[in-house]
């Protein structure tokens, strides 16, 4: 009997679907990772989501408050299942001013042990299973799973643009295209039961407009819909106001948390997720949040999310982080600053080599089209020039396979996982693929 018989139906399709395609790489190049002097033909991993830009100055933060300070009593006891209290606190201030820039009520919040526990527990609370997410095409591979493995939901991929230029002036996300996806999927028997954004965004860093998510929240309202906007790298942006950079940025868009929609609406039908991992580097410690004015979930989130908690040690290192300002000021400052000096580094050498990518506003990433270095335009041929990059010039992207876009040949690059120096590296090798490519072709 196979062993996978032993388990559920939900057991056995986890055991047998991997989380992402290229994790086993990845797992396979941390083990020969490169070294300037000790290893310098490493692989070079830039496919997994962090940010190591800043952790020294973090560290050496934590370590600080952990010498200094005794830990309370409340630490080794349970507290409340969504966030101790004094931790709900600390952040909901610590959010008002750095990324809503407007009040937002610490019991608004509900955390949970990362960004992947907030998602799966939010789709659990406000979906059905059978029922339909709606996300903007190309989007976080692992959405799938998350809003699937456990509680059901379906991901509809919804197709705004084909060629990176027509994001230049936005992502073309409307009403209309909103209405025809919801007739498409109550056609299929199933229900629209939310939309998701991620500003900015994973993989394109694009971010979106006040009107927009204006326009949006009153479609989704009128329709019943939940919209949730996912702003895990909120504070993760580009200075798009770089001398190097503008040209890149003709109608530039400001960036507006959807937290101050929010905090106006004060609607049931609207939310917003956030995490600690990618704008603070700390995805180890596991921290996200769901924060919304919908009393109902809030309370659903406590009373079920008790083995999702986050462990009352790391929530107390992290409220005494966050309450210092001066400190977390001069973070993200730091953060900005250094985040872009690397999307610098990278875009810089794609416009050398005239490959095109699509001008960001934030997050981690840099997405580029190698399409021209396609054999034909399929799945497979992305297939094959990712492992064709991966095994001549050891360096790891992330292929589209499973962003939901619907052209071939975009591959995302990590840009804040690595220091400089191996960031050039990492370029340096791309550039003579890239020529070797074009002499070959």
């Amino acid at each position: 009997m196979s062993k996978t018989k032993l388990l559920s139906r939900i057991g056995q399709k986890a055991s047998q679907n991997p989380m992402r395609v290229d994790l086993e790489l990845y797992y396979e190049a941390e083990e020969n990772r490169y070294q300037p002097k000790e290893n310098p033909s490493g692989k070079i991993a830039m496919n997994v989501a962090e940010n190591h830009l800043c952790w020294e100055m973090l560290r050496e933060r934590i370590q600080k408050i952990t010498r200094e300070n005794d830990i309370p009593e409340w630490v080794a006891s349970y507290t409340d299942p969504a966030g101790a209290p004094t931790f709900r606190e600390a952040t909901a201030a610590f959010l008002s001013k750095f990324l809503t820039k407007i009040h937002l009520p610490a019991e608004s919040l509900a955390f949970s042990g990362g960004a992947t526990s907030v998602i799966e527990m939010t789709a659990f609370l406000l979906g059905n299973p059978g029922d339909t997410a709606v996300i903007p095409a190309p989007a976080y591979p692992v959405y799938t799973g998350d809003i699937g493995a456990l509680p059901g939901l379906k991901r509809f991929d919804l197709q705004t643009h084909q060629e990176l230029e027509e994001l230049n002036s936005g992502v073309s996300i409307t009403a209309e295209l909103l209405q025809k996806a919801k007739e498409e999927i109550e056609e299929s028997g199933s229900t629209f039961r939310m939309l998701i954004l991620t500003s900015p965004d994973n993989p394109t860093g694009m971010i979106y407009s006040q009107s927009q998510l204006e326009i949006l929240a009153d479609w989704c309202e009128h329709n019943e819909i939940h919209l949730i906007v996912n702003e895990i790298y909120g504070l993760s942006r580009i200075d798009i106001s770089h001398p190097d950079l503008r040209q890149d940025y003709p109608q530039p868009i400001e960036f507006v948390s959807f937290g101050k929609l929010m905090a106006e609406r004060k609607s049931p039908w609207l939310h917003l997720w956030y995490s600690f991992s990618k704008d603070l580097g700390i995805s180890g410690f596991r921290i996200g949040l769901l924060h919304s004015y919908h009393e109902a979930l809030i309370s659903g989130y406590r009373n079920a999310g008790l083995g999702h908690s986050i462990s009352n040690y790391t929530q107390w290192v992290m409220q005494e982080v966050l309450k210092d300002e001066a400190f977390m000021e001069s973070f993200i400052q730091k953060t900005q600053e250094r985040l872009t000096e690397s999307y610098l580094i990278v875009v810089n050498s794609l416009r050398e080599n005239h490959i095109p990518y699509q001008a960001s506003y934030g997050s981690l990433f840099v997405w580029m089209d190698l399409s021209l270095f396609l054999t034909d335009e399929s799945e497979k041929a992305e297939q094959e020039l990712w492992l064709e990059i991966y095994q001549e010039i050891g360096v790891l992207l992330t292929p589209a396979n499973g962003f939901g876009h619907q052209k071939r040949g975009l591959f995302r690059m990590v840009i804040s996982g690595v220091d400089h120096p191996t960031l050039k590296e990492a370029m340096g090798r791309i550039q003579k693929f890239c020529q070797s490519k074009k002499e070959t072709s």
